[in-house]
Parts: C-alpha cells; sequence; structure tokens
C-alpha cells in the first residue's frame, strides 16, 4: 500500500484553472512565501499581495512546518504567538 505524499506547489508550476480546482477540491488549503518561509490562509492580505514567483501552496499546516515555514501574523496570530514562543 502507498501513502500519498503532500508536496509543495509553487505557483509558477500550476496553472489558474489547475490552482482553482484544487483549492474547491481542498488539495489546496494554505499558502506560503517561499522566501520568507511563511505560511498563511489563501485569504490573506499578506498572502495576497506577494509575487507569483515566491508564492507556493500547501495541503495542511503539518506540510507546511515540514517544510519549516512558519505561520502567519496577520491571518494565524494565535499560531504565530505560539511558534514565536517555541510552543510549536
Amino acid at each position: 500500500m502507498m501513502l500519498s505524499v503532500e508536496k509543495m506547489i509553487k505557483h509558477t508550476e500550476i496553472s489558474n484553472r489547475e490552482l482553482r480546482t484544487k483549492i474547491r477540491k481542498t488539495e489546496i488549503c494554505l499558502g506560503g512565501n517561499k522566501k520568507l518561509k511563511i505560511y498563511g490562509r489563501l485569504d490573506c492580505f499578506s498572502g495576497k499581495q506577494m509575487k507569483k514567483e515566491n508564492r507556493v501552496f500547501f495541503a495542511s499546516v503539518q506540510e507546511a512546518q515540514q517544510e519549516h515555514y512558519r505561520p502567519c501574523g496577520h491571518c494565524l496570530k494565535d499560531d504565530y504567538k505560539n511558534w514565536k514562543n517555541g510552543f510549536i
């Protein structure tokens, strides 16, 4: 039995149509900034401002954390505080 491996998706490597489909199917739940190593909600104002070449997508918080990304201080305030205080 093979387990599916979650993989970070780069925005430059996915079409807008495929991206919308994956979001609707909840295969993509979070966005991230690959330069700053930050992840957050897809509707985050800060995330919407980043350049497409810096944007990546994740299926889960666990996947983002496995890639050593930290929570966004704007849209995930509680998670960010926990991360900053060393609880994550």
